[in-house]
């Protein structure tokens, strides 16, 4: 099974990207502080670094500083977008590429209360009378 050839971020890039995803634009700092206040401190000038280099992979877009102040980011990538790459790569490295054996393992692994079960079975159900029609 073939998926997207995007390039998958980084997990610091994946925590970037969840602060911006939460609220943007954002700056260096900010998204330092936010990092920070989740355990992850970091030097400034590594979060500058990392956020040009996301910038050049085409997940960043840096906006122009407004008033003098510093450079702004907001993600060109949506959540959907990178949670969908990164599982269908997590299914062809791991499970070669069966997403009967990804749901198998999820279900031994997770705990799902009722209301879980019943959406999905809501999508199984859905997905059984597509491939049926």
């Amino acid at each position: 099974m073939t998926r997207s050839t995007t390039p998958q971020p980084t997990e610091l890039e994946l925590q970037m990207l969840k602060v911006l995803w939460a609220n943007s634009p954002k700056t260096a700092r900010e998204i330092r502080d936010a990092l920070a206040s989740h355990g992850r401190d970091l030097a400034h000038t590594s979060v500058i670094t990392t956020l040009q280099k996301m910038v050049a992979k085409g997940q960043l877009k840096q906006l122009d500083p407004v008033e003098g102040k510093a450079f702004r980011f907001e993600p060109l990538v949506s959540v959907d977008a990178v949670s969908k790459s990164m599982l269908g790569n997590l299914v062809d490295r791991v499970f070669d590429g069966s997403a009967e054996a990804v749901l198998l393992n999820l279900f031994d692994v997770t705990d799902l209360d009722a209301d879980s079960l019943k959406r999905l079975r809501h999508v199984f159900n859905q997905k059984m009378r597509e491939k049926q029609q």
